[in-house]
């Protein structure tokens, strides 16, 4: 991974290079109505205070569970016994991205969501509450996290998650296989270049003209930055918005061309 020190190079490079936050300057109406209309919504809506104070909870919680990790690992922690509280500062969505999932599903209106990383839940809990109608499916390498976002959706009354465990390369093609489409992804599992584009592969084969695929952390690594240009430059792809911790990809057809923005978030 990147150095804090060149995070915050490449984050001063992108901040003074991409689009103004409030949609001025952009040309596409499908984009500018994703900036005004969902990035930009201010509105507090009824479940952030209950998942907020989740959160609030586990930052607060000193118990150590054991954790298997199957992706890159963590860069803080590097023990296997790991305090909730530690865990929770450092693999939790901030609130800021994980309420822009639950705006970006209200708005659009996925029925079928697959979320790889579960973490504590706090994310798939935002994204699970945005509609009814939504069916999500979470997947989480470790046993012990998996209990805690259970414990998470529980605690909050959210009964339309379904946890996977177990590692990705043995779960993810076993429930694809099990559904029609994927109306959604969000992929936080596993931050190194390759399996991050074979995930995008595999999404590829579910996906229609109205799926929309969400990686994490897309300029955390080099390998993470070649990733995020290979995918954008496939055939299916037609649509990228670069909001430098999380890459969003559309598949819409009705755009004739090829469009990728950077906009300040």
């Amino acid at each position: 991974m990147y150095s804090h020190f060149q995070l915050a190079k490449k984050y001063l490079h992108y901040y003074f290079a991409a689009s103004n936050s409030k949609g001025h300057g952009i040309h596409s109406p499908f984009v500018f109505d994703f900036v005004k209309l969902v990035k930009n919504d201010r509105k507090v809506y009824q479940c952030y205070a209950g998942i907020e104070q989740v959160r609030s909870t586990l930052l607060k919680n000193e118990e150590t569970i054991a954790v298997e990790d199957f992706g890159a690992g963590s860069a803080v922690i590097k023990t296997n016994q790991r305090k909730i509280a530690r865990m929770a500062a450092s693999s939790l969505k901030p609130k800021k991205f994980a309420q822009l999932l639950f705006r970006i599903v209200k708005h659009y209106q996925p029925v079928t969501i697959v979320e790889l990383g579960t973490s504590f839940g706090i994310s798939s809990a935002y994204m699970a509450s945005a509609h009814p109608a939504v069916k999500l499916y979470t997947m989480e390498g470790a046993p012990a996290i998996a209990k805690v976002a259970s414990d998470t959706y529980n605690t909050l009354g959210i009964q339309n998650v379904t946890v996977i465990e177990g590692d990705f390369a043995k779960t993810l093609t076993p429930l694809l296989a099990s559904l029609s489409q994927v109306d959604l992804a969000f992929i936080d599992g596993n931050h190194r270049k390759l399996p991050t584009l074979e995930y995008f592969y595999q999404f590829l084969q579910k996906s229609t003209d109205t799926t929309i695929l969400i990686f994490d952390d897309i300029h955390w690594s080099s390998g993470m930055e070649e990733a995020w240009a290979e995918i954008k430059i496939n055939d299916r792809v037609t649509l990228t918005i670069d909001l430098f911790f999380i890459g969003i990809v559309f598949f819409r057809s009705d755009f004739k061309e090829k469009q990728h923005f950077s906009i300040r978030f």
